[in-house]
């Protein structure tokens, strides 16, 4: 079997994996908001708050997160390198470094 051929079945399988574990997640949330309505509402707008203040939430599909048409390619690659140097100095959250905590 082909390296590539490999490769593709386990993208595969990974995907109908996880495509399965998000359908029974998203049915026992959905059961967990029946139940608990106010709780679930509480919840998801201190969540909603939470990543638009930390700049995490999407603005459209490209996976935008920040509102600002002046940026320019060059501040992407400072940003870039400043995190390189971030994830080089912090040893503790080096794999983390801009990630989800």
């Amino acid at each position: 079997m082909k390296e590539t051929d490999r490769r593709v079945r386990t993208a595969v399988n990974q995907a109908v994996h996880y495509r399965n574990y998000r359908r029974v997640r998203d049915r026992a949330l959905r059961r967990l908001a029946h139940r608990y309505p106010n709780d679930y509402r509480t919840l998801l707008e201190e969540e909603r708050a939470r990543d638009e203040a930390e700049g995490k939430a999407w603005l459209d599909i490209s996976g935008t997160t920040r509102n600002d048409t002046n940026l320019h390619l060059s501040t992407h690659r400072q940003d870039s390198s400043y995190r390189s140097g971030q994830a080089n100095t912090d040893e503790q959250n080096e794999g983390n470094v801009g990630g989800e905590e």
